[in-house]
């Protein structure tokens, strides 16, 4: 699972297909045929209008996301596709690939502009930021890779010795960036100062994927120790640790608007949960965030100049969620799944009594999920 929209949410798969779901009752689910090899990455363009996948088979398509839904292919890469990106205005898209490359595509074009080539080693993931003139990649070979997309060229790299990242992105305000490493860590990098400037070790395996709420205050992260957790950034603490899944999380998503986020497993399950987060006035929220950021320590993602990384590990004040699955289950034959194949292609749970109430379950559904491997 890789992309959530307000009705609808789009699902990637080991079972070669990508799926998008309608969330509004009684609606149809759509299966889109066409990769030949399991679909590792999926997102929808900003406008909603197209929706981009990134395969083993060593292609991107692209795809309108609709019933009669068309889809072309886009070839350069020399060996299986990572993940796939569109900028911020839907103009160009970038993917990642077991190549070691990183290509730049211009989406109305449908062709390639420019490939990177630095990494050493297969690179996992490339994001654009929100500005569209940087991207960050990441790597098997332990690099965390800052490109400016005008001149082409690496501005920054940042090392970690631990272990390589399986995930990268921005903070939606593009001054940092958030890894997920195989070695079970999250980091946050300010790509100003080239500055760690939060790391949490809060799972037991590695993390898979990391999702940035859009206010840039929390993050949620998904591992293959079967739990996702949202960790507050201003407070650098974990708030919530949340188990559904049976088995590992291997990617989540938040909403355009943050209401809602959905998560994949391994489990072959997608489910979808209410974030909870604007149950209290904002400005509530805010005023209370606002009396830690000028504390003396840990050093918070809005200090100017944090004095040195803080790591931050398990505490006993994180609140622990199971759902007990009350939810809608479309394991069964209801909704419809509509396929949709090349040949129509072109070229209950608990409360919480403190500030932010707890995320909920609400909905579940089963499409095969592809592990990072």
């Amino acid at each position: 699972m890789r992309t959530v929209k307000p009705s609808r949410k789009a699902s990637s798969s080991l079972d070669k297909f990508l799926m998008i779901w309608n969330l509004k009752p009684q609606s149809r689910a759509f299966r889109f045929v066409g990769h030949v090899e399991a679909v590792n990455s999926v997102q929808f363009s900003p406008d909603g209008q197209l929706l981009a996948s990134a395969s083993q088979d060593r292609t991107v398509r692209l795809w309108v996301p609709c019933i009669h839904g068309e889809s072309s292919v886009l070839k350069a890469h020399t060996a299986a596709v990572r993940s796939v990106n569109f900028s911020h205005d839907g103009h160009f898209l970038v993917t990642a690939s077991n190549d070691k490359s990183i290509k730049m595509w211009s989406v109305h074009r449908q062709r390639l502009l420019f490939s990177l080539s630095q990494h050493t080693h297969w690179v996992r993931c490339a994001k654009f930021s929100p500005d569209g003139r940087l991207i960050a990649s990441c790597s098997e070979d332990k690099t965390v890779r800052i490109w400016d997309t005008t001149n082409k060229v690496c501005v920054d790299s940042f090392t970690d010795y631990e272990g390589f990242a399986n995930f990268v992105d921005f903070n939606p305000s593009g001054t940092c960036v958030v890894s997920a490493g195989a070695n079970h860590t999250v980091k946050l990098w300010d790509i100003r100062m080239n500055k760690l400037l939060q790391h949490y070790k809060v799972h037991r395996a590695e993390v898979n994927c990391v999702s940035f709420h859009p206010s840039g205050n929390y993050i949620i992260t998904a591992a293959s120790d079967g739990t996702l957790k949202i960790m507050d950034l201003l407070e650098g603490r974990l708030i919530y640790t949340l188990h559904g899944h049976k088995g590992p999380v291997l990617s989540v998503a938040f909403s355009k608007g943050g209401e809602k986020f959905a998560s994949g497993g391994a489990d072959s399950q997608v489910l979808l949960w209410n974030t909870n987060f604007d149950a209290f006035n904002r400005k509530e929220v805010l005023k209370h965030h606002l009396r830690r950021t000028h504390t003396d320590d840990p050093p918070h993602l809005l200090d100017i100049y944090p004095r040195s990384p803080h790591p931050h590990n398990v505490k006993s004040q994180s609140i622990e969620i199971s759902p007990n699955f009350d939810v809608t289950d479309l394991q069964t034959l209801d909704p419809p799944v509509i396929d949709i194949g090349s040949s129509s292609s072109f070229s209950s749970p608990a409360t919480n009594k403190g500030l932010i109430p707890v995320p909920e379950l609400i909905y579940s559904q089963y499409h095969q999920i592809y592990p990072y491997l």
